[in-house]
């Protein structure tokens, strides 16, 4: 081969090459247009004919969806057995105060155990003060069986998805009265 010959060959392939190029370039650009379309929406909300799988991003935003609903549901339930469960200490704290005239070691663990319980329900830190606290242990006791009767009612009364502030409020009351039984004497 020549040298007029390879120089030819090399021209034509690089001719060959950039009308190949510009030929592509507007297909591709059509084509990524294409792909920025968007379909209308109906306003009835049918898909139009299109059975194409929904995209990754809405299937994993529904699966939270659904765990954030099954939590709230979880924590639904626990609040009720909590408020049961401290409803059913608060009785026995009262009969038993009833019977011996005195708080033993039995009825200061379940004191801790309604304080804890009373805690979970509440889920907040506030502060607060009992406008009329009690003076005496007996008054004392008697109130946190009321308290915790009326707790267990309200938590029962409240939707599966509200956060009741009255709730709140009576949990932070009982709070402040455990602490309260505490500093009084466990002797009438």
């Amino acid at each position: 081969m020549t040298e007029r010959t390879l120089k030819l060959i090399i021209g034509s392939a690089r001719v060959l090459a950039v009308l190949g190029l510009v030929f592509t370039f507007p297909n591709f650009a059509t084509a990524q247009q294409n792909n920025k379309i968007q379909k209308p929406i109906s306003i009835d909300g049918d898909k139009s004919g299109d059975d194409a799988p929904r995209p990754f991003a809405e299937l994993e935003e529904e699966m939270r969806a659904k765990r954030a609903i099954k939590f709230a549901e979880k924590e639904y339930q626990e609040n009720l057995d909590r408020a049961r469960d401290l409803s059913q200490l608060g009785a026995s704290i009262v009969s038993s105060f009833k019977q011996k005239n005195q708080l033993d070691r039995e009825d200061v663990r379940k004191l801790e155990k309604v304080e804890k319980l009373a805690k979970g329900i509440r889920g907040s830190e506030d502060e607060v003060e009992i406008e009329k606290p009690p003076k005496d242990l007996p008054s004392a006791v008697y109130m946190l069986g009321d308290l915790s009767k009326s707790l267990k009612e309200k938590v029962e009364k409240t939707p599966k998805h509200v956060i009741s502030a009255t709730v709140i409020d009576e949990a932070n009351v009982l709070l402040e009265l455990i602490r309260i039984v505490r500093t009084l004497p466990p002797k009438v």
